[in-house]
């Protein structure tokens, strides 16, 4: 626990700076090699693969918005070797289904050199086996369970020693150790529910139900008679999506008290809070490696030209931020390639060890291409923003095997001791 820090509440989203450049920075070096480029004709195809429709889609059509942002913000400024990014889109309507077939129509028909795309794990575990089998580079900006080493993705958000590891402790400490697991029906929740368990298990509390929901699910009257009867300390949330914005409302409604029963989430944002609305969703938690309110000249950058572009009363969040600077990490690896070897693999290797100056801190890639990041816990206020309450001292190194002794995801790949 000796790497996070108490510190006095945030207070509001801070002031916002004139739209300018990203202000990520990479090493300038040049990578050659005799392979063909994809890019041609003076444009750098690349894929935009994000549900814009279905059930995920208040989360998911944010880091789209947030990654077109970066995209049209590089080629305003002249593009990566004088070259425009020519963007294709398609839209897997939350299906993960229809994500392998946008993705390999991506990466096939179309020759997209990256495909930055997915929200839920789901979604990209159906376009793993088509990324791995095309050799491309699949961009992932959204916090995940860990257990995957693929050499054909890009990990943007927190694995779970980077958001479980201080948060769990913590909630035991200030709330108690019987916990109320409650997520959707499938691979993230459940995972992560694992290492909640473990953690609990250490520190001597229980998880005193689990259940879960398939996504999109909006009926929770039985969960909330369940958790009223059982009184635990903390509701350990992994809903996404319109079914935790559905779940909160009918908590609030139901008169339960968040100073005795808070609603822990790994998932909540800005953009469910505000779909949520800010006097539901007061008083509870999250863990992330962002929030809209942090205080740094990259991230008042961030925002303005979020704002500016998608509309002032939009929000940012700690999986949009990630989608915004992956665009700008794919920018920096291709910056270091001779504009004759952009390819998926070239664009791999050339940004391992890359840092940057994101809107959260400055980040690196790991060898196992994950991303370091700062995680923090914050509390949300009823206008829709975070008051952080601990943060990290320092950036943290991803360990997608974290709870799981023997495993190591490493720059050659699955590793066992």
């Amino acid at each position: 626990m000796g790497r996070m820090k108490r510190r006095n509440f945030i207070k509001g989203a801070g002031a916002l700076g004139a739209v300018a450049s990203s202000g990520l920075l990479a090493a300038p070096a040049i990578l050659t090699t005799t392979r063909m480029s994809y890019a041609q004709n003076g444009e750098i195809p690349v894929g935009l693969l994000f549900s814009l429709t279905g059930e995920v889609a208040v989360v998911e059509s944010t880091l789209h918005d947030a990654a077109l942002l970066a995209i049209e913000e590089i080629n305003a400024a002249g593009g990566i070797h004088g070259m425009q990014l020519r963007t294709f889109i398609e839209d897997p309507a939350s299906d993960p289904a229809t994500f392998a077939d946008r993705a390999r129509r991506l990466m096939v028909r179309d020759q997209c050199v990256s495909v930055f795309g997915s929200y839920t794990s789901a979604s990209r575990q159906a376009v793993l086996p088509v990324v791995e089998g095309q050799n491309n580079l699949y961009w992932y900006p959204t916090l995940y369970e860990g257990r995957e080493c693929s050499r054909n993705v890009m990990y943007g958000g927190a694995v779970p020693n980077q958001q479980q590891q201080d948060f769990v402790p913590w909630l035991v400490e200030n709330y108690g150790g019987r916990f109320y697991l409650i997520g959707n029906d499938y691979v993230y929740p459940r995972e992560e529910n694992n290492v909640a368990r473990m953690l609990l298990d250490q520190l001597g509390g229980e998880a005193v139900h689990e259940e879960y929901v398939p996504l999109g699910h909006s009926e929770f009257s039985s969960v909330i008679n369940r958790i009223r009867q059982m009184q635990p300390d903390v509701i350990f949330c992994t809903l996404v999506g319109d079914s935790d914005v559905a779940f909160q409302r009918q908590y609030h409604a139901a008169g339960l008290d968040p100073d005795a029963m808070p609603v822990a989430s790994l998932t909540r944002s800005e953009v469910e809070v505000a779909a949520i609305g800010g006097d539901a969703a007061a008083g509870h938690y999250s863990s992330a490696p962002y929030f809209m309110g942090h205080q740094s000249p990259e991230n008042e950058r961030f925002v303005e030209a979020y704002l500016s572009r998608w509309g002032g009363d939009q929000v940012t969040h700690f999986v949009s931020e990630a989608a915004y600077f992956q665009v700008y990490q794919f920018k920096a690896a291709v910056e270091r390639l001779d504009p004759a070897d952009i390819t998926p693999e070239n664009i791999r290797d050339a940004a391992v060890g890359l840092t940057t100056r994101a809107p959260q801190g400055e980040i690196l890639i790991d060898e196992n291409l994950h991303t370091h990041l700062w995680p923090k816990i914050a509390r949300w206020r009823s206008d829709g923003q975070a008051d952080v309450v601990v943060e990290s001292e320092e950036r943290i190194a991803p360990e997608p095997y974290w709870a799981y002794p023997g495993q190591r995801c490493t720059g050659e790949g699955l590793v066992t001791d």
